[in-house]
Order: structure tokens, then sequence, then C-alpha cells
């Protein structure tokens, strides 16, 4: 109830401040490109068409990576006036492949310290980690592991699911974690020997939580997820849950700081242009920042950003993580990409 009650509060308030735009008969249409776990309330989306008097046109196109793919081989003729959800392990290739433009709106000033990449505005933050099935390791009798070398030990052999790097935004910062906390050669080391201990590759994170993970009738009892991802097993739960049936497992090298951002796509429409700078600023809102909490399952990016309850209960942040500097990470991804398909797939 004190939940519903400040959303109503925040809501009212907060895109009261995004003063109407002039209203036309035909609204324009502005076309959103997203990943596909972009999820928010309805009545949030619709208050911002009659805010902004605009149509939304949102299109999904799968994982982040694949999204990012389509934004580069569209870019003669866009297909996106504002793409939400490049993280700092895509940043790199959007930018280089040229496909955003800069804006500086009031979010985009307020946000300046918040890197993502260039021409990018975080929306939101969230730690890649690994994820147990309490359950499973409880009847099993198995220790957790403490080290991410242990993985790589006959304890542990085909327990774990990974996703691709080259097609995954998690599998990505899960790969880049390994090199930042492990150092390059002990983690593709590590990597070849997670191959001969079975680890399972799969193309995105929702192939590997919700078909490959035990939890959801799979058998790898190790999941490469997210720290909000305990929270939302009990959001979601048809039983009132006082614990997570998952857990995360903070290890060194196991865990990535990723940053969501928003961008306005170069060679967008210009009719449109105005609506995409103020979708920019509504999902830098407070009843988005709120809200996406639930939805998308991620840590708002709004300084003083009131968190959802749930996510204060079971969604502990990790008190360290490994990102590689972003100039290393802009310089060797290509390679890094490379030599990991080379070591665990080929």
């Amino acid at each position: 109830m004190q939940r519903r009650f400040l959303f109503s509060v925040l809501f009212s308030v907060s895109l009261a401040a995004l003063a109407p735009a002039a209203h036309s008969a035909d609204p324009v249409p502005l076309r959103v490109l997203t990943h596909s776990s972009f999820d928010l309330p309805k009545e949030l989306l619709a208050q911002f068409e009659k805010d902004a008097g605009v149509k939304l046109q949102i299109v999904k196109a799968g994982d982040a990576g694949e999204m990012t793919n389509k934004l580069i081989l569209t870019r003669a003729r866009p297909i996106a006036d504002v793409v939400y959800g490049i993280d700092n392990t895509l940043a790199p290739r959007a930018q280089a492949a040229g496909v955003l433009e800069a804006y500086d709106g009031p979010a985009a000033r307020r946000a300046r310290c918040q890197r993502v990449g260039e021409h990018l505005v975080p929306v939101d933050l969230g730690y890649v980690s690994l994820n147990i099935d309490k359950a499973w390791f409880a009847a099993k009798g198995l220790a957790l592991p403490t080290r991410l070398e242990d993985l790589a030990q006959p304890a542990y052999a085909r327990l774990l699911v990974v996703q691709n790097p080259a097609t995954s935004s998690p599998g990505q910062a899960f790969l880049q974690a390994s090199i930042a906390g492990l150092g390059e050669e002990a983690a593709f080391a590590w990597w070849a020997s997670l191959r001969a201990n079975g680890v399972k590759v799969v193309k995105g994170w929702t192939e590997a939580y919700y078909t490959e993970f035990t939890r959801n009738g799979g058998t790898r009892p190790i999941v490469v997820s997210y720290a909000s991802s305990p929270a939302a097993e009990v959001f979601y739960s048809k039983e009132k849950l006082s614990e997570s049936p998952t857990a995360n497992l903070f290890l060194k090298g196991g865990v990535f700081r990723q940053v969501e951002g928003v961008a306005l796509v170069k060679g967008g429409n210009p009719a449109a242009r105005e609506a995409a700078g103020r979708f920019i600023e509504f999902l830098r809102s407070a009843p988005v920042q709120l809200a996406l909490q639930t939805s998308m399952w991620m840590y708002p990016a709004e300084a003083g950003a009131p968190r959802a309850e749930v996510m204060k209960q079971h969604a502990s942040e990790p008190a360290a993580f490994d990102n590689p500097p972003a100039a290393e990470a802009i310089a060797k991804n290509k390679a890094w990409l490379q030599r990991w398909t080379r070591v665990v797939l080929k």
C-alpha cells in the first residue's frame, strides 16, 4: 500500500514536470528501439504519449547485443529515433559505428559523472553475477564455490550455464569481469578449463535462465544472471516467500557493473527529435526510475531515487566488482571475443 501511494505521488509530480507539448491532430510517431527486456507500466507509457503528443512505436529487437547489431546494420536507413538498452559493454561498438547522436538536456547534464559511453544517458544499472539454485545445492550436499576457479573443478562439472559474449550483453559482461578479475591470460586458461569441465553456452539470458537453470526445469544449478534476480524470484512467486530460492555468488572475477543507457539515433526522423529528447528525460523521471526496479529488475541510475521494498530486501549490491578500464575494453573487446570463441567453442 505504501509503495502504491509513493508511486502515485511520484507519478503525478514527476510527469507534471514534463510540460505538455504542442499537440497536433495526428500524433508524431516516435520509434523506440529496445532490447526484449524493456518493460514499463502501460499507464506510464500512455501518460508520456499524452504529454509529449506522440504515438510510441516500440520495437523490441532481441538481446541487447542483437539490438545493437540491428541498429548498426540499418544505419543507412535508421529504424528508430531513440534507442534504449545499449550498455557499457556494447557502447564501444555503437560508438565506432557512429549510430548515436549527442543529447544535452537536463538528464544528460545531471548524469555526466555516470559513464556509459559517448552520447548515452544512463537509465539504470545492475550487476551481472552468478546465481545459484539453493535447493539444488542443499539436496546434493555440495558446498558452494568460493572462488571462480572452483567452477573448473570436477565437483562442479556440467553445473554452469553461460551466455555467448558475442550475442549476449550479460555474457560479454561476465567475460570482461573474468579478464579484469583474474588477468587476461589466467582468465582464458580458466575458460579453457571450464570447457573441459562441461560448461554449457547458450545464445542469451532468457534461454540460460528459463530453459537451462534448474529453478526452471533445466539441469544447470549455476547461471550467469543478475544481482537482482533473487528479488524477482520473490516478487513473481505464487507463494509468499520470506527469502529467495536463489542466491548470488559474488566471486572475484565474476561480478560486472552494467550500466544501460538511452540515446538519440543518428539520422532519426527530424520531426520526432524533440519527442526523442523528451523520452530520454522520461526514462530518468522519478516514476520510471521506481517502476523499472520491478519491471526490468535493474537499480535506478538517478541519484536519490527510492528503492522498491523487494529490491531493498532481496537484491543486495556487491561490495566489489571487476570491470576492465574503458579504454582497454574498447581497444581489446573484438580480440577478446575472437579468442573466447576459439577457446570455448571451436
